[in-house]
């Protein structure tokens, strides 16, 4: 992997990806941020060496390098999932990748179903803990002694400082953000009823497919990370009804505005 990150990097420094502040990973329908980003260098990830691909449709396959609320940025515009076939390492080499080019700070985001009845869709959730429940990890390899420690501490994955900055921000803007513990599971395939109950039990308030992975390596990295998720749908055991995704699509693209206000604040403060 050493010499894969050294090709990636050379590539995208290359191209013009001098000295990121910031890494972003956008999740399902966060995508018009990008709007935002100044003197825009586009590197699709099919040029990029070793890249892996983006399989989800509705899942573009961009990084983006640029200038985003004073802050110079490299924006994830479509991540990866175990669920499209890739291994955990396969996953988060692009936060590999970032973090070799010199990002200082990741901020992830993602849609997620509400297992706290009592968090609507629509709002955002602040993740402060997260349970993995997708089988793997993407530290689980010969040489990852080199990057860092084996054995990453995970008692406070979250960064306290950017996550208390997010909190102040929604209650000043009247933001409707909740707090909670997000889980992580493998998919593609959506929960049963008794598997939403049994996420309940063991204390997850959402429930995804992706960004512990993420979370993981930026904590081997000794990246002070951010993540929040868009409730797109909520996860009643006791009146479930079949979901669409499309309107999980639609859901996220309109809470849309709400995460950007929120990401744009808290860049500033980086």
């Amino acid at each position: 992997m050493i010499n894969a990150l050294k090709e990636t990097t050379a590539y995208l420094k290359n191209k013009g990806f001098e000295d990121p502040e910031i890494g972003i990973v956008l999740g399902t329908g966060l995508g018009k941020i990008v709007d935002d980003i100044e003197n825009q260098i586009v590197a699709h990830y099919n040029h990029i060496p070793h890249f892996p691909l983006a399989t989800v449709e509705f899942h573009k396959g961009k990084l983006i390098y640029g200038d985003l609320y004073g802050k110079k940025v490299v924006v994830m515009q479509g991540r990866f999932h175990h669920y499209e076939g890739y291994d955990f390492i396969d996953i988060t080499y692009p936060i590999r990748a970032m973090e070799a080019l010199g990002i200082k700070k990741l901020l992830v985001s993602n849609a997620a179903g509400a297992i706290n009845l009592e968090f609507k869709r629509g709002e955002l959730m602040l993740i402060e803990d997260h349970i993995n429940l997708q089988g793997g990890s993407p530290l689980a390899f010969k040489e990852v002694s080199a990057f860092g420690e084996r054995f990453v501490d995970m008692s406070d994955p979250y960064d306290k400082e950017m996550c208390d900055q997010a909190k102040a921000i929604a209650k000043e803007h009247n933001l409707p953000m909740n707090t909670g513990v997000y889980a992580s599971v493998v998919g593609p395939q959506l929960e049963t009823k008794a598997e939403y109950r049994y996420l309940k039990i063991i204390g997850a308030d959402a429930v995804g497919m992706s960004t512990v992975p993420e979370v993981i390596v930026a904590n081997h990295l000794k990246l002070p990370v951010f993540a929040i998720s868009v409730l797109t749908d909520e996860c009643d055991p006791d009146n479930l009804k079949p979901v669409n995704v499309q309107e999980i699509i639609e859901v996220a693209g309109k809470a849309e505005p709400i995460m950007i206000k929120l990401f744009r604040e808290l860049i500033q403060l980086q």
